[in-house]
């Protein structure tokens, strides 16, 4: 038998058809790739779909108790509303987009003033809190407590003739307290009482030759001609007062 020796043409046939099996191979892969992705794309959509009908069966439910319910209530306000001033109402705010702009943007402003302030309004809340617990402390409540007792004690102890001439002579009471507030004045009424409440509780003798020793004390004359001399004030102020009576 004769070996048959493959020609050059031959091996170029083989050659190309190892070439076209394997362009068929890639081709065949990338047609399943292709095929796998559209079946993918199809299961997607298909899961997609069944969501959709799944969601728009929960809410017809809803839908149509809404669409009930904003039945009704056009119901109970249609003989007030009209279709026309819907409509004049809708192209009135078209008109006006641009001021009710502003308005947002000042209501935005004014939320961030708010949003800024709230800290500050905190701290003066607890700087506030924290005066009034230390007055209270202090007794300023109680205080004004007892002013307002004094106070209600004063308007009820007070007809109107007294308020009346009250008010006639406020200027001369004043300037009455305003002298016997004077710091001498003050110091000389406290000295007194000082020593008054020392004394008052000393035995006192009222013997004549007691008497007689106390008034060669150049001070105790002093005070009686002090005390004389005031009571002559006085009286001379009485006589003219029972002058200004007579006469009227």
């Amino acid at each position: 038998m004769i070996a048959t020796v493959p020609t050059q043409m031959d091996m170029q046939a083989q050659g190309m058809g190892e070439t076209s099996l394997a362009d068929l191979n890639r081709k065949l892969d990338l047609l399943t790739q292709q095929v796998m992705y559209l079946t993918a794309q199809a299961q997607h959509a298909e899961r997609a779909r069944e969501s959709r009908d799944e969601l728009m069966r929960d809410l017809a439910p809803v839908a149509n108790d809404a669409f009930r319910l904003a039945t009704e209530q056009l119901e109970e306000i249609q003989e007030y509303v009209d279709l026309n001033d819907l409509l004049r109402l809708f192209k009135r705010l078209l008109r006006n987009t641009q001021t009710l702009e502003r308005m947002l943007d000042q209501v935005e402003s004014v939320s961030e003033l708010f949003d800024t302030m709230m800290p500050l309004g905190d701290q003066a809340f607890a700087k506030a809190v924290d005066t009034l617990q230390t007055m209270e402390q202090k007794g300023y409540f109680m205080f004004a407590k007892g002013g307002m007792q004094i106070a209600d004690n004063i308007v009820t102890s007070f007809s109107e003739e007294d308020v009346k001439k009250l008010g006639e002579n406020i200027v001369l009471i004043l300037n009455v307290i305003k002298e016997m507030t004077q710091p001498e004045i003050m110091q000389f009424v406290r000295n007194i009482l000082l020593v008054a409440e020392k004394e008052v509780d000393k035995p006192v003798d009222t013997s004549l030759p007691a008497l007689l020793k106390q008034m060669r004390d150049p001070n105790v004359r002093r005070g009686l001609a002090l005390t004389m001399r005031v009571l002559s004030i006085v009286g001379a102020q009485a006589s003219q007062n029972e002058k200004i009576e007579i006469r009227n």
